[in-house]
C-alpha cells in the first residue's frame, strides 16, 4: 500500500478545482473544525490519517464529477481539496527532510 502523501501526489483534477483548493488551504487548520465537519466529527489520530480518509471522500467526489451526478457539490469538493493539502502539508512536515520529492507535474502536486 502507497503512503498517504505519494497517493496525494498522484492525484490529477482540473486546474480551475486546484487553484480554488490552493486558495481556501491558505486559511485552513489542520485536524480544525472543517475537518471534523467533513469526516463528521470523527476524529483521525493524525494528518496521514486524516490524509487517507479524505481522499476516500475526495474519490467518492470525484466519481460524481465525472458522472456529473445532481448531488455533486464543487464547493464541498473544493472544501475536501483544500483540506487535503492542508493536512498533506502537515503529513509532508512528519516525514522529514530526507524523503525524495516526486516531480511537480500536477498542481495539486505543487500545492503541498
Amino acid at each position: 500500500m502507497n503512503d498517504p502523501i505519494t497517493l496525494l501526489k498522484s492525484l490529477q483534477r482540473p486546474a480551475l478545482l486546484v487553484s480554488a483548493a490552493r486558495h481556501a488551504a491558505e486559511g485552513y487548520q489542520p485536524g480544525g473544525p472543517v475537518l471534523r465537519r467533513l469526516l463528521k466529527g470523527s476524529a483521525p489520530a493524525g494528518p496521514a490519517e486524516a490524509v487517507l480518509k479524505l481522499l476516500m471522500l475526495e474519490g467518492e467526489m470525484e466519481d460524481a464529477r465525472r458522472l456529473r451526478g445532481a448531488g455533486y457539490s464543487a464547493a464541498r469538493h473544493v472544501t475536501v481539496l483544500a483540506a487535503l493539502i492542508g493536512e498533506g502539508r502537515g503529513a509532508a512536515d512528519r516525514t522529514g527532510p530526507g524523503q525524495a520529492k516526486a516531480s511537480a507535474t500536477s498542481s495539486l502536486r505543487l500545492a503541498i
